[in-house]
């Protein structure tokens, strides 16, 4: 199932972490063994904040993702359920 991942970075955490110097290494990291499909980075709330579009199978995957998230950037992190447009057609029809 593909889910957006958004990981936010607290101002203090985020400052520490963008000041690193591997800081792009540990994003390009994470994306690789998340095998995220898609990486987007802005601003909410204040806080940068990055999503992440990962296929999810199984439950005990969702550790493996959130870890490296919660401990090397001090990121709070949420999981969203989400739909391509082809996936809520189907939805959709199924209602009918």
């Amino acid at each position: 199932m593909r889910f957006l991942v958004r990981a936010q970075l607290p101002t203090e955490a985020g400052n520490k972490a963008v000041k690193s110097t591997k800081f792009l290494q540990t994003i390009e990291d994470f994306i690789k063994k998340a095998n995220a499909e898609a990486a987007y980075f802005f601003e909410a709330g204040g806080d940068r904040t990055f999503a992440f579009i990962v296929n999810i199978e199984r439950a005990d995957m969702i550790p493996a993702i959130a870890e490296p998230l919660f401990q090397d950037m001090g990121a709070k992190v949420e999981f969203h359920p989400v739909m391509l447009l082809e996936d809520l057609k189907k939805a959709l029809e199924s209602l009918s």
